[in-house]
């Protein structure tokens, strides 16, 4: 199965949460109410150096892509 690179995510026991689930490498939940991460990888030394630098961007595209999910609903 070929999943999309973020997925929307909600859940009625976090009413004021919006979740953004990334699928790809490095895999991890945003939500975007509070900015917390959770990774869903086991990360060692090396990925961890890889991580800081790419998680700004990877975080970024999360919230772009909220951003332009809530603009096509409006449409």
């Amino acid at each position: 199965m070929e999943l999309p690179k973020f997925l929307l995510g909600d859940n009625t026991d976090y009413p004021d949460a919006i979740f953004i689930i990334h699928t790809d490498f490095p895999r991890f939940i945003i939500n975007l109410a509070n900015d917390e991460v959770e990774w869903l990888e086991d990360f060692d030394k090396t990925d961890e150096k890889e991580l800081e630098s790419e998680a700004t961007n990877l975080i970024q595209a999360a919230n772009d892509f909220y951003d332009r999910e809530i603009n096509r609903y409006k449409e």
